[in-house]
């Protein structure tokens, strides 16, 4: 898969979700599989751009792969200059966030809440694309509700605005996410237009990125809930697509080496205060299906420095490892 110049390992790409996909999941994602992966929304606001929240969604330094960073926001100009500020700042594609359905983005006009106003978006698209020399992708849903399913007529605008790459997630604003995902529009919106689009929602296992890709024939998946807590997704279901086989899931040796990984790269991004409380939520998403699950992260939460949760994490995993042998 490309999109403007660059050519992707895979075309499996982790979605931007703001409060996760910060610099150090990111670069576990691609270590473990995915062919790109997307950064945390930022504000269009350059009001906002010096608070320590944008100052940490815009480090790209040492970062693998192709930098992709996604901004918000509902003004043209402010949109394209937030699109330059980034690219001055590392970023080498810049995605335009149109699917969000959180209120406190959508009250704002931003986010899914565009699709409402396809005029608006043809001139935010067409002024973004014209203030960069990298490529710009969109992100959408597939319209405002069930009656108003415009995703078609968005994919035709962006078409036309220069952008070189669609992501749509298979459900309407008003469906946030609940239900299953629907795939039939991202289908019709493959076939009426020529840029490569990506599907996405739903997506949580080889079979599943299987039959999306069989339905809509979309050139690419986008990967996002699935991969909180299990970052190894992306291999799994890469080598699924390529071999018909399944890959074996990873040992307890090594979910505990990314699981540490992970974490140490939290606390060094963050700091000693923040980094131990932004890894229990990551710490909780991994522990998740576990039988034990539940209790282990009632502890751990509770946990908050940092070396302290390194060596709680070591206990559990060598307490697992003795059950095992036992």
């Amino acid at each position: 898969m490309q999109i403007g110049p660059y050519q992707l390992e895979n075309p499996l790409i982790l979605a931007p979700m703001a409060g996760v996909t910060d610099q150090p999941f990111r670069q576990l994602c691609k270590q473990l599989g995915a062919g790109m992966t997307v950064s945390e929304m930022i504000a269009s606001d350059p009001r906002l751009w010096n608070s320590k929240k944008s100052r940490l969604r815009k480090i790209h330094k040492g970062e693998l792969g192709i930098r992709s960073v996604q901004i918000a926001g509902t003004e043209p100009n402010i949109m394209a200059m937030a699109a330059q500020h980034n690219v001055e700042h590392g970023a080498q594609m810049i995605d335009i966030n149109m699917g969000c359905p959180a209120k406190k983005v959508c009250k704002k006009a931003a986010g899914s809440a565009l699709l409402q106003d396809p005029a608006l978006v043809e001139r935010i698209l067409t002024a973004v694309v014209e203030a960069v020399n990298v490529p710009v992708t969109l992100k959408i849903r597939t319209g405002q509700d069930a009656d108003n399913r415009n995703g078609l007529e968005i994919a035709k605008i962006a078409e036309q605005a220069g952008i070189q790459a669609l992501a749509i997630h298979g459900r309407t604003r008003a469906d946030k996410f609940m239900g299953n995902a629907e795939f039939e529009t991202i289908a019709k919106i493959k076939q009426a237009v020529s840029i490569p689009i990506i599907a996405n929602g739903d997506i949580n296992s080889p079979e599943k990125a299987k039959q999306v890709l069989a339905q809509t024939q979309a050139d690419g998946l986008m990967i996002g809930r699935a991969a909180q807590g299990k970052p190894w997704i992306f291999r799994e279901i890469w080598h699924f697509l390529q071999t018909g086989e399944y890959l074996a899931a990873p040992s307890w040796q090594e979910v505990q080496q990314i699981l540490l990984q992970h974490i140490t790269r939290l606390h060094q991004f963050y700091g000693e205060v923040m980094g131990p409380r932004i890894a229990r939520k990551h710490v909780s998403w991994y522990f998740q299906e576990q039988a034990d699950g539940k209790e282990f992260r009632r502890h751990f939460n509770k946990i908050d420095d940092g070396g302290e949760q390194i060596t709680t994490l070591n206990l559990y995993f060598e307490q697992k490892q003795q059950a095992i042998a036992a």
